[in-house]
């Protein structure tokens, strides 16, 4: 077995990544930094964070996973996670959080150390009356999940 090592990634690289790669979602539109795994020969997952989605979230101290994508090889998620994690701890940050959807299992999250923190029901939409939003992908039930500083 080839052994996995983080590396960096621009966002450009990213976002090719996760255009060719992601099963449901395209590039995010935000960028704070991104962590890539390689294994010597190709990238084979990229993890990309920015600010939450979410703007009541958005408290200063609080990032968000807003991709993570793989090629399928073992362990690549939690790698990724993990080292999102603790960039994000590096950096300052109290607070890392991301969604799943319900047929993602989440244990790549657990292993990463992350716990369940609610369930969005699936009628949520980022459009509202006085901003127009077309939904690129469907509107389903989200799993929240955060990592955050001890207290």
């Amino acid at each position: 077995m080839t052994s996995l090592y983080l590396q960096p990634i621009t966002l450009q690289e990213a976002n090719a990544y996760i255009e060719k790669h992601h099963r449901h979602s395209l590039p995010p539109q935000g960028w704070k930094f991104g962590v890539a795994v390689g294994d010597g020969e190709k990238v084979r997952g990229v993890v990309t964070i920015g600010r939450p989605v979410a703007r009541l979230l958005d408290d200063g101290f609080t990032l968000e996973v807003t991709r993570c994508c793989t090629d399928g090889t073992n362990n690549v998620a939690s790698m990724l996670y993990g080292a999102a994690w603790r960039a994000s701890k590096a950096l300052g940050y109290r607070k890392l959080i991301t969604y799943t959807l319900p047929s993602e299992g989440g244990s790549s999250l657990r292993a990463a150390g992350y716990r369940v923190i609610c369930e969005h029901a699936g009628n949520s939409s980022w459009k509202r009356p006085n901003r127009i939003r077309v939904d690129t992908v469907p509107v389903q039930t989200r799993i929240r999940w955060e990592r955050c500083v001890s207290v």
